[in-house]
């Protein structure tokens, strides 16, 4: 059947026909078959990744169709996310070094950067940013890239993440952003951001457990967030204005979970977002509202605090 395909777009259309017929799950910085397929079939042929249309009819070598279809077996056999295989994703339109050290970079949040935050800003001078839970870097980064002005700071807890970040800022050149390695706000004492931006794991236990396969590559750790998704939002929420400047905005992502976040907190005034393909559980909230409601936010976070360790000291919690 193969010996068919002849060219670069007979290719393409072959493997998303092979991907849809498989039900592949398309969640890792593409979100079909064809986008997928365009961009296994490029980067095995050492092809940009905007190559234009008018070389969709270039043919192709026995040995480069043989290196297209191996990357097309990998990806229907293992399910392995397509950024895996390629070790490369684009986000904010930037190229990320991607594995298996940190979840693949997919945040509506690039869309935020890419128009400078505004008009959440409101024309605010930002001197200092925070990227809190940043995994390979992206979102610190590509702040750092398009806005140089900026001093970055990007804080994680997983030293692999970290090391996959360190990657990424030497191969985009990112001199004004600092890495550190931080639970949360724990490693950033006495720091203060004018910005803080995050997209901490907020997946819930029922639906990490029921994730597809491709997600099982990615680190749990930057996934699983509690029954609700909220267990380190809560924190973030609570622990905040200790780090924003008086002026400080705080934008956070909770995707799926922003119906937790509403029915927990109905009295904090969080904008949801809305981004060109609509909402996407990404919130916009100012320091002073979260001082404001800390008390109830802290209160929340205690009790979740709480029963957590009550679980750990459970008798069998460890078996």
């Amino acid at each position: 059947m193969t010996d068919e395909l002849h060219t670069i777009i007979d290719l393409i259309r072959y493997g998303a026909s092979r991907f849809n017929a498989a039900g592949l799950t398309f969640g890792h910085s593409y979100d079909n078959a064809l986008d997928e397929a365009t961009q296994l079939t490029l980067h095995a042929l050492h092809l940009p990744h905007d190559l234009s249309p008018v070389y969709g009819q270039a043919r192709v070598t026995l040995a480069e169709k043989e290196d297209v279809l191996g990357l097309f077996l990998r990806r229907i056999e293992e399910r392995v996310p397509a950024a895996y295989l390629t070790g490369e994703a684009w986000f904010a339109g930037l190229s990320f070094r991607s594995d298996r050290r940190a979840l693949v970079p997919r945040s509506p949040i690039a869309e935020l950067i890419l128009s400078g935050f505004e008009p959440w800003l409101g024309g605010r001078e930002v001197r200092r940013a925070l990227d809190l839970c940043t995994g390979s870097g992206c979102i610190g980064i590509a702040m750092a890239h398009y806005n140089p002005d900026w001093q970055v700071d990007a804080a994680d807890i997983s030293t692999e993440a970290l090391s996959l970040a360190e990657e990424n800022k030497a191969r985009l050149l990112a001199d004004n952003l600092r890495l550190v390695h931080s639970d949360l706000f724990s490693g950033l004492q006495g720091e203060h951001y004018d910005l803080i931006v995050t997209n901490p794991p907020y997946v819930t236990n029922d639906e990490t457990d029921a994730l597809p396969r491709e997600y099982g590559y990615e680190p749990e750790l930057g996934l699983r967030a509690g029954d609700d998704g909220l267990d380190l939002v809560l924190k973030i929420l609570r622990d905040a204005p200790l780090h924003l400047t008086d002026h400080g905005l705080l934008i956070c992502e909770v995707g799926d979970s922003e119906r937790a976040v509403n029915a927990l907190l109905p009295e904090l005034p969080l904008a949801w977002v809305e981004f060109k393909v609509g909402q996407m559980g990404v919130f916009v909230v100012e320091r002073r509202d979260l001082v404001t409601h800390n008390t109830r936010i802290a209160a929340l976070a205690a009790e979740r605090e709480a029963a957590g360790m009550a679980a750990a000291a459970a008798p069998g919690a460890l078996f």
